[in-house]
């Protein structure tokens, strides 16, 4: 039967929020040397992180070797009951072992120490329960104790779990930090989905370049010319280019209009040095990250739908269109 109406309901979630909330502040609060002990072991780990618990605190061992792989710190998932069942095979004296368990007295997760300690694995364990066997048995605790959980009942790991996280995420950030993990660095490792592009994607790899599609008039071309060159290329600009192929400037369709209003009946008689715009908004580099080049195009207060692309020497290589980053999914 329901109970609550929807207000008492609505103040009940957010009450849940807020005792996660105050619990992650508390363990904050509570960072010690112990912290700084996890992390030297985390660095100095010669082979891999091994992460483990039981349940809820499974899923956020494997959160946790997630995260940390990702990041540039190689780590499994190592459940215990199959871990005595012929997976213990996959640790190795060099390694390091992180073990979740809010009680500390998990008996799957205690039945796999002996053979993890006969190894000389150092145990790094995040615990709700100082006084747990798992505490007294690794080589370094974090405390992930709460009040309370935000389960009505005080029974499903709920806020157990998300400081239990919480802390393995900060781990994992800070050690990221001291490693100096680059955002080229986090690339290698995330090429897919909208955030690999937008750390991998430059901007040679979209815009427009070829001789036969690169816009492109010389500083004597009339606007015939120009008018022809815009059209056929299908960008809605051309740029303007000495005869080494260096950028002169940029004609895009407003500056075209332009001339006809200044100009009206000998318009036709406008070359495209008087018509360009001599100091494109946004000029890019072909190497730079196309997200980057996006912004720059986008937060102007009037943006760009189109720049030229000019390499290191100052030579015309390519155009690109804001278009061409929405199609690559930035």
């Amino acid at each position: 039967m329901r109970q609550g109406t929807e207000d008492e309901l609505l103040d009940f979630a957010k009450e849940s929020l807020a005792v996660a909330a105050v619990a992650i502040q508390r363990t904050a609060a509570q960072l010690d040397s112990c912290f700084l002990g996890a992390l030297d072991l985390l660095d100095g780990c010669k082979g891999k992180v091994i992460a483990t618990g039981v349940g809820k605190s499974g899923i956020a061992a494997k959160k946790m070797a997630a995260t940390l792989t990702s990041t540039g710190c190689p780590a499994v998932f190592l459940h215990p009951s199959e871990a005595m069942h012929g997976d213990l095979g996959i640790v190795e004296e060099d390694d390091v072992m992180i073990a979740y368990s809010n009680g500390g007295e998990s008996e799957e997760l205690l039945a796999i120490l002996p053979a993890i300690l006969s190894r000389g694995v150092p145990i790094l364990a995040i615990v709700g329960n100082l006084d747990s066997t798992l505490a007294r048995k690794s080589t370094v605790t974090l405390d992930a104790t709460i009040e309370r959980e935000s389960c009505p009942h005080n029974l499903a790991p709920t806020t157990s779990v998300v400081v239990a996280m919480a802390l393995g995420d900060a781990l994992a950030m800070t050690l990221q930090k001291r490693r100096g993990f680059s955002t080229e660095d986090y690339a290698k490792n995330h090429p897919g989905g909208r955030l690999g592009r937008r750390l991998t994607l430059k901007v040679s790899d979209l815009m427009t370049s070829g001789k036969d599609a690169l816009p492109a008039v010389s500083p004597t071309s009339g606007m015939m010319q120009v008018l022809e060159e815009i059209s056929l290329k299908h960008v809605g600009a051309t740029c303007v280019i000495d005869d080494e192929g260096r950028l002169l400037g940029i004609i895009a369709e407003s500056d075209f209009r332009q001339a006809l209003r200044l100009h009206g009946e000998n318009a036709f008689s406008v070359t495209a040095l008087e018509m360009m715009n001599a100091t494109p908004a946004v000029v890019l580099a072909p190497d730079e990250l196309a997200f980057a080049a996006m912004q720059r195009m986008e937060g102007r207060p009037r943006p760009l739908s189109v720049a030229p692309v000019v390499d290191s020497e100052g030579l015309y290589v390519g155009m690109a269109h804001i278009h061409f980053f929405v199609r690559a999914g930035l």
